[in-house]
């Protein structure tokens, strides 16, 4: 189960070497905008071993490349190492911008003798225009693991600050259309900038599974665990989850299809919701 998404400056060795310290379930060693333009080489040419050393610790590690197209192409091409588990496509307008970077990952694995689509992908929403694509862009590829909300360059596409109000809607959208079709979505109905008021930060990110993400992506360690246990389902939602799916099997095996327990009727689509939540904690 992946809830925290920790953004690594791919050309910072020394945060590097500390990344998988941080309680994060994923490392994602960023090429884009956290890396100066004129240090994106650099961070290329020290790509490949802070991917084998995060990998030696244990750690996911998922690679944001940069948007453009002479930066993005450099950096698929270094990317494509056994150890990477997914790329991180930023400003992702259509399906057809997915198919084509999902095809040349597939020349990239033949040359370095990797499974084809071994390398999954996590497409990046960060305008009004993505988000309209959001479906067709979610069923472009079969590496695509998660759609994530990037809610920074969002709300300056559209023209409103990063807040709750303006950004739940849009947010339940993607999360829609990254469920339609079978995938995770990663993000916050809000910015993810906050680092200080950690209370505001909490209330932001309940928010966000209350309404259907499965993880965060944090921009700095402290996050990390407020999304975690955020994402963690506490005990008392482990034991009626249990609750739930015992009483049901009970009901069924006597002849029935739906049953009372603690004052709600529990049936086919809770019991379901009871079931997923207990097998994220096997992920």
């Amino acid at each position: 189960m992946m809830r925290s998404y920790l953004f690594t400056p791919a050309h910072r060795e020394s945060l590097i070497a500390r990344a998988h310290e941080r309680g994060a379930d994923a490392v994602l060693l960023d090429l884009e905008d956290s890396v100066p333009r004129d240090q994106k080489q650099a961070a290329r040419d020290l790509l490949p071993e802070a991917v084998a050393t995060l990998a030696k610790n244990g750690m996911p590690v998922i690679v944001r490349v940069n948007a453009d197209l002479g930066n993005c192409i450099r950096d698929l091409e270094t990317a494509a190492l056994n150890d990477v588990h997914a790329i991180m496509l930023p400003k992702v307008m259509g399906a057809d911008h997915l198919r084509l970077v999902n095809d040349y990952l597939s020349t990239l694995e033949r040359q370095a003798k990797l499974p084809d689509g071994q390398i999954r992908l996590i497409a990046l929403i960060e305008t009004a225009e993505a988000l309209l694509n959001a479906a067709a862009i979610a069923k472009a590829s079969p590496r695509l693991m998660a759609l994530a909300f990037g809610t920074e360059d969002f709300s300056t596409d559209c023209g409103h600050a990063p807040s709750v109000a303006a950004l739940k809607g849009p947010a339940q959208a993607l999360i829609q259309a990254a469920k339609a079709a079978g995938l995770q979505a990663i993000g916050l109905p809000s910015s993810i900038a906050e680092i200080n008021d950690m209370d505001a930060y909490r209330d932001c990110t309940t928010l966000g599974r209350a309404i259907g993400f499965d993880g965060v992506m944090c921009i700095h360690p402290r996050q990390v665990g407020v999304v975690n246990q955020v994402f963690t389902p506490s005990a008392a939602e482990i034991e009626h989850a249990t609750r739930v799916v015992d009483t049901f099997d009970a009901a069924v095996a006597q002849g029935l299809g739906a049953i009372m327990l603690d004052g709600k009727m529990i049936d086919p689509p809770i019991v379901a919701r009871a079931q997923a939540m207990l097998q994220s904690l096997h992920r």
